[in-house]
């Protein structure tokens, strides 16, 4: 028996599908509003592991299974897969339905053994203008900790140029002649720093679910959470993998809030250091959440380290760059941004 779900379930799967068209993924829209009215659909979502968000792991395995071939009429609702059905001209649940049906074995194998470790390199970016706000503030070279880099995408974020455009058109270029460089949607009246690209001296990712590059079920697990009908998120990230191994940044497994003091203990002091992360705190509890704080807090008091974050703040996402340093934390807002870097206002 599927276990009973309660009204702030529903609550969720209405909010996730509000989200999900509000960033442009109608088909995925349509299916959390109908899983959200399911009892057995959710039941089947709540099988996750604990703290991993249901509708990204029952959604990223249906696309895992229609990616690694299953033949089903779902299929023609994917983008991905050389689908070209409408949610606007036919309804894709029938399909959904049928494929969850029959495939429900390996979807409960995925749901359950699989966590959300989305490396969308669209967040570059929004880090691109982040990290330069950063170096105004305190000079290069930079010592770099990112927490949960899944497999280490964003740890490499300035070998990717960027595009800056206004009413699309592009008014700002950032090492745009890298192998790839993203496109990113300027609001409001403020343009962000496009100066010289800080310097680096180290980067470290610290992951307690890392993604294996040599595996090809990590791949394409990568890939299966990648929404279905995003095209240029899928190409984006194929490109970026191929980036990153040639690259292979260093990535310590385990506890990012026990890792911590040594990756900050091996910066010279003649490095500013950063701990950042994108869209990946939101799954710390809330004793994590302040046990983190209280670290840096701690480190501030021999020396400043920065704090660049990317997470949700309401409906969209907020970059916060946070400096602790003799007990005092000085905090400054940069900017709002669409979660996957497609566009960015920059308020600082």
């Amino acid at each position: 028996m599927e276990p009973a779900l309660s009204n702030a379930a529903n609550d969720y799967w209405a909010f996730w599908a509000a989200d999900a068209r509000r960033i442009g993924c109608e088909l995925y829209a349509r299916l959390a509003e109908e899983i959200g009215h399911d009892e057995n659909l959710k039941g089947l979502a709540a099988r996750s592991r604990k703290g991993q968000p249901h509708a990204n792991m029952l959604l990223g395995a249906v696309h895992f299974l229609l990616l690694r071939g299953v033949d089903h009429p779902l299929k023609r609702f994917y983008r991905s897969v050389g689908g070209e059905a409408r949610v606007e001209d036919e309804d894709p649940l029938p399909a959904f339905r049928d494929f969850i049906e029959r495939n429900r074995t390996a979807l409960t194998h995925l749901i359950e053994t699989r966590v959300t470790n989305t490396n969308e390199v669209g967040r570059s970016a929004i880090l691109h203008a982040g990290f330069r706000a950063l170096a105004e503030w305190a000079p290069p070279p930079l010592h770099l900790v990112e927490i949960g880099p899944s497999a280490g995408l964003n740890l490499i974020w300035d070998s990717y140029g960027v595009r800056y455009a206004r009413e699309g058109k592009v008014v700002a270029g950032i090492e745009t002649d890298s192998e790839l460089v993203l496109d990113c949607e300027l609001r409001g009246g403020r343009a962000p720093p496009t100066g010289p690209t800080p310097a680096v001296a180290r980067r470290v990712g610290l992951e307690i679910n890392p993604v294996g590059l040599d595996s090809r079920d990590d791949r394409d697990w990568l890939r299966a959470l990648v929404w279905a009908n995003d095209p240029s998120r899928m190409k984006n990230l194929a490109t970026a993998l191929g980036m990153l191994d040639r690259k292979r940044p260093k990535i310590r497994v385990g506890d990012a809030l026990a890792l911590l003091p040594d990756a900050f203990a091996e910066a010279p002091r003649d490095e500013t250091l950063c701990v950042y992360h994108t869209i990946a705190v939101y799954q710390f509890s809330r004793p994590e959440k302040q046990a983190l704080d209280d670290i840096l807090t701690v480190v501030g008091l021999r020396r400043p380290v920065f704090r660049l974050g990317l997470e949700y703040e309401g409906a969209d996402c907020a970059l916060h760059l946070v400096r602790y340093f003799d007990g005092t934390c000085d905090e400054r807002a940069l900017a709002v941004s669409h979660p996957h870097g497609r566009w960015l206002e920059w308020r600082a």
